[in-house]
């Protein structure tokens, strides 16, 4: 029994992730079909990058709402889209992209397969001006062009997901395409560029871990953004910490955790929790918990 409980703790973020994923594209009658459901539950959003077109998908995608909301003439829902992101950031920050986000867990599972040489971020050239490159898309891609760039009755296109996302073609369009013989008359080279940008994110994720989140992911720069201020964050007790680089060693986004625990770039994966054997790095609900035991007593 204890050894099924730590083989269980030991693949939990696995399990949740997996877990999230069926939950909230649970639609299995879309697959079958290869059309997209158009219940209620499609108005609202979750939490990760989980394409409103795919066909299994039960939710929205909070980026391609907020897309589809400044595109529009019509902002009633705009407050909620963004109060949505506002929340969960405030609340996990990107504890979403480590634990809730269904195209994070392909990329996960890309980079478990025992091929090609892994490579860390001091390895990669550009990485310290590659990781803004998410908030350039957020900016420009997500918000201005969807805003400013409209048709002649004032529509705006959602940039990011129309040209770049490899989670929706993924998720959407390939299954969409393979599932309606219309839809295989009508590809084109965007299909084809779109293809192109997931095939390139797949062999890297091979070699890196989480290129998409690393570099291109507007919803990761978003709950980065809140990393520093979240009520669920990381904390490092300096009296136990000797700064032997085991957490960064552990770490796949190659945190310096004993500097900045609370990096833009953490996924709250619990990595660097799990390797360092002083115990100094913890949650700020674990350190909450263990301040209210010792009142108590």
């Amino acid at each position: 029994m204890v050894n099924i409980w730590q083989k269980i703790q030991n693949r939990l973020r696995l399990i949740v992730q997996v877990g999230f994923t069926a939950l909230t594209n649970g639609y299995v009658l879309g697959f079958i079909k290869g059309r997209i459901y158009k219940g209620p539950t499609k108005a609202l959003c979750v939490p990760g990058l989980n394409c409103y077109s795919c066909p299994g998908a039960l939710g929205a995608c909070p980026i391609g709402s907020l897309q589809a909301v400044l595109g529009s003439r019509n902002y009633r829902f705009s407050f909620y889209i963004i109060g949505f992101l506002i929340f969960i950031g405030s609340l996990i920050g990107r504890f979403v992209c480590g634990w809730l986000c269904p195209f994070g867990l392909i990329q996960d599972l890309l980079y478990k397969i025992p091929f090609l040489k892994k490579r860390k971020r001091k390895n990669l050239p550009g990485h310290r001006w590659l990781i803004w490159l998410k908030y350039v898309i957020l900016v420009v891609f997500v918000i201005l062009l969807p805003m400013f760039y409209v048709d002649i009755i004032g529509l705006g296109s959602p940039w990011f997901c129309q040209f770049i996302c490899p989670s929706g073609t993924l998720t959407a369009g390939i299954p969409l395409v393979l599932l309606n013989k219309d839809l295989q008359g009508a590809i084109g080279f965007l299909f084809a560029w779109k293809v192109a940008i997931l095939v390139v994110i797949v062999l890297l994720s091979l070699m890196v871990y989480r290129p998409f989140c690393k570099y291109l992911c507007p919803l990761g720069a978003v709950y980065g953004l809140f990393n520093p201020i979240a009520l669920y964050r990381y904390q490092v007790d300096e009296s136990k910490c000797n700064r032997c680089g085991s957490c960064q060693r552990a770490c796949k986004m190659d945190i310096r955790v004993w500097e900045d625990p609370n990096s833009r770039e953490c996924i709250r994966c619990g990595d660097c929790i799990r390797s360092c054997k002083r115990g100094a790095i913890c949650t700020s609900m674990k350190k909450n918990r263990s301040e209210v035991e010792k009142n108590d007593k």
